[in-house]
């Protein structure tokens, strides 16, 4: 089990969380035409934020994957034509977090906190939700 985040165009995405949970569905049912592990395939926004992510967590496939990267912070990420679905390995999820939204805002792409049912969506032209006491995987 990993931990998952994804950033998305805004432009495309639906602003009501509802819409957003079935284009989310659809998007991650990964039937484009193309494969999942080259930024080329992304819009020019989600190339920009990909190409700073990838300086802290490594892709561990496609392209730019380097077939000597170890440790917890190499990362699975899928990458579709509005969407990128990042899948971290949990030691790493705080950082994880933090530098995917940090540089989602920087980008002026869209965040989904994609492993919390009731996750924060924030989009970059709304102020962000207030943050949570306690991420909801700590139950210590």
């Amino acid at each position: 089990m990993s931990f998952d985040l994804m950033v998305f165009d805004p432009g495309v995405a639906p602003r009501e969380r509802a819409a957003f949970m079935q284009w989310y569905e659809q998007q991650t049912e990964w039937a484009e035409d193309h494969d999942y592990d080259d930024p080329a395939v992304a819009s020019p926004a989600l190339q920009r934020w990909f190409a700073d992510m990838v300086q802290y967590f490594p892709p561990m496939n496609g392209p730019l994957a380097d077939p000597d990267a170890a440790g917890p912070e190499v990362t699975d990420h899928c990458i579709g034509r509005h969407v990128i679905y990042s899948a971290f390995a949990w030691p790493v999820a705080k950082q994880a977090h933090a530098r995917m939204r940090e540089l989602a805002i920087l980008h002026g792409v869209g965040f989904f906190h994609a492993s919390d049912l009731h996750g924060e969506l924030l989009f970059p032209d709304l102020p962000p939700p207030p943050p949570r006491k306690r991420p909801w995987w700590r139950f210590w």
